[in-house]
Parts: C-alpha cells; sequence; structure tokens
C-alpha cells in the first residue's frame, strides 16, 4: 500500500548553497509556480531515478538478445518526419 502524501511523515534535509545558485534555483521554481523545494525535490528525485535506471541490468536469453541486437542493426524505414527534421534548418544556426 502507497503511504499517503498528506500523513507520511517527512524530514528535514539541509543544503548549504551558494547565493547565487540559490537565488537561480528560486528564478526556475518561480517561473515554473513551485516552491523552491517542490522544485529541488522533483530535480533530485528525477536525477536519482535516472542514475538508478542507467545501472539497470536487463537478463535476456540469447535468442531474445539476438532479436534485440538485428533490430538495433537493422536500417530505419523511410519515415517523412524524420526526413523533414533532418532537411530543416535548426533555429539556433
Amino acid at each position: 500500500m502507497a503511504a499517503n502524501h498528506s500523513t507520511a511523515k517527512r524530514e528535514t534535509l539541509n543544503l548549504r548553497v551558494k547565493p547565487e545558485d540559490r537565488e537561480l534555483i528560486a528564478r526556475a521554481a518561480q517561473l515554473l509556480g513551485k516552491t523552491r523545494t517542490e522544485f529541488l525535490l522533483e530535480a533530485g528525485r528525477r536525477a536519482a531515478q535516472d542514475a538508478l535506471l542507467d545501472r539497470a541490468l536487463f537478463n535476456v536469453g540469447p535468442e531474445n538478445y539476438a532479436r534485440f541486437v538485428e533490430r538495433l542493426d537493422a536500417p530505419s524505414a523511410p519515415n517523412e518526419k524524420l526526413r523533414r527534421m533532418m532537411t530543416t534548418k535548426a533555429p539556433w544556426d
């Protein structure tokens, strides 16, 4: 059963930051309509999940692995959206 956020115990996490980092975080949080705490928790949670997922190991049998590699090595099918994206000049160029 998932913990109810309104009744779940919370703990304090103290950070020491440079004033310019605090201001940068505050500006970004305000832009997104969040508190600094919400902004930092969301960013920290996302970074933690990414770090853990980057190290996830998938065990598959030899047949499934061979099919996976075959699909990776296969040329992509013609795709109008991809062709258009690759021939359109980037806005920053």
